[in-house]
């Protein structure tokens, strides 16, 4: 089973993005390098996307999977449109689609021995 797990912001203050979110929501965020810190709650996170080339133009809502591959395919075979392929992370690999709404999103799976999608 896929589930919305994921937000990610593309800022162009990591830190400064991380005083605010912290300051108003509370919220706890470990740094992933230099231009990229996220909150890791196990619930729906926060990503803060520092990197211009790295970053989306909008907000980026990201789906966890069991199987990135699968997924993808899936999302090709229902019309989508992959806009960044397969990638690695920190903490697992995913890609970029646009629906045939126009709407871009990430599918994800975490790397092994860090959990897992149901």
């Amino acid at each position: 089973m896929a589930r919305l797990n994921y937000v990610e912001l593309p800022v162009g203050d990591v830190a400064g993005s991380r005083r605010f979110y912290s300051a108003a929501f509370g919220w706890e965020f470990t740094d992933f390098g230099p231009s990229y810190a996220a909150t890791t709650s196990g619930d729906v996170d926060l990503g803060l996307e520092g990197d211009a080339e790295g970053a989306t133009a909008a907000l980026l809502p990201v789906i966890e999977v069991a199987d990135l591959e699968a997924a993808r395919d899936r999302v090709v075979a229902a019309g989508g449109v992959v806009t960044r392929p397969i990638f690695a992370f920190p903490g697992g690999r995913r890609f970029h689609f646009r629906d045939p709404q126009g709407h871009e999103m990430g599918v994800w799976t975490p790397a092994a021995g860090e959990g897992a999608a149901a």
